[in-house]
């Protein structure tokens, strides 16, 4: 188990690499929705699960970050659940520049205990996105400026990302590399008057995840984790959430998130503010498969007094066997 814990984390550091480009998308409630960070969750929760959330972030902010999401995964019955698939949407605007994305998973879960709850998964995904620039939303002096396109362009770029995921009943740790074939080209947009216009790049996203849950008592759970994301150009951002379950029906919790200097950089400025932001959030569980969630960050940088903070809404369905007892671990209340 250790070696092919080391050989996936191995392959993962072998792929990534170092160029200037923007941050990843970012959820607050990513340890709801592992498929948005890892392809090796695909069919973890060894149910269909669909998953949908919306992101406001910065309210009240011009041109503020707004993202959409849809995602679908599940088992094919292949070789004793050993196969999961998944497919997921993403959507994201910023001022004038938009994004639409399309991936498709694939993750092979190996068994590593007769019970089959502890498994390893090894997941590849493979996708596009289509980069548009509106140029109608710029404001600009001079109304025929050859450097503003008229209306929106918008050009397609292939990508594809690799992640490995283990579980037991209780607790997880994954390590994904987002956005493989982001430095295979550029991401540039081609107007017909011969004018080149640019997009912010995307570049390689590491991610390492890791959480479990403490049974207090029979009705109470503690369930600390974090997330480590290293774009390899910026500052690294840590995220330390804990939440309480009530009941098996309330999830109530918290989030801080901060700025932290990795695999020592040395060209960062030494000026900037390491907070970042503090989360609060609520997950519901309508029924035992439905579960409503809400989050609200609170902005702790410089940009605290010129926005509302972030909301962000998510919901969670998961259609079960139709013998119930085939699901072996319950475990998608938990992650």
């Amino acid at each position: 188990m250790k070696r092919a814990v080391w050989l996936g984390i191995g392959m993962l550091l072998a792929v990534t690499g170092k160029v200037a480009a923007q941050q990843d998308v970012q959820f607050s409630q990513y340890i709801f929705n592992g498929l948005s960070v890892n392809p090796a969750y695909a069919g973890y929760q060894e149910n269909l699960h669909l998953h949908a959330a919306y992101r406001q972030q910065w309210a009240g902010f011009p041109g503020a970050p707004k993202t959409g999401l849809v995602s679908l995964d599940g088992l094919t019955n292949a070789r004793e659940d050993r196969v999961g698939i998944g497919g997921q949407i993403t959507w994201d605007k910023l001022g004038p520049q938009e994004s639409t994305s399309l991936y498709g998973s694939y993750a092979y879960r190996i068994p590593m205990n007769e019970e089959g709850d502890r498994r390893l998964s090894l997941g590849i995904g493979f996708g596009f996105t289509q980069y548009s620039l509106n140029g109608s939303e710029y404001e600009y002096r001079d109304a025929n400026d050859p450097f503003v396109p008229l209306g929106k362009v918008s050009t397609f770029v292939p990508d594809a990302r690799f992640g490995v995921f283990y579980t037991t009943p209780l607790s997880f740790i994954g390590v994904s590399v987002l956005d493989l074939f982001s430095v295979a080209r550029d991401r540039k947009l081609y107007y017909g008057n011969g004018v080149t216009y640019t997009t912010l790049n995307k570049t390689r996203h590491l991610y390492v995840s890791a959480g479990t849950v403490l049974e207090l008592s029979e009705n109470v759970k503690l369930k600390p984790s974090f997330m480590l994301k290293e774009d390899f150009n910026g500052p690294a951002n840590l995220d330390i959430n804990t939440f309480v379950l009530l009941a098996d029906r309330l999830w109530l919790g918290g989030s801080y998130r901060t700025g932290i200097k990795a695999l020592g950089k040395s060209n960062l400025q030494t000026n900037l503010s390491s907070n970042d932001a503090v989360s609060v959030m609520l997950e519901v569980f309508a029924n035992d498969n439905v579960r409503i969630g809400y989050s609200y960050d609170f902005m702790t940088n410089g940009l605290s007094g010129y926005q509302k903070g972030s909301h962000e809404l998510s919901i969670g369905i998961l259609f079960t066997k139709e013998n119930p007892e085939l699901s072996k671990v319950r475990c998608y209340k938990y992650f």
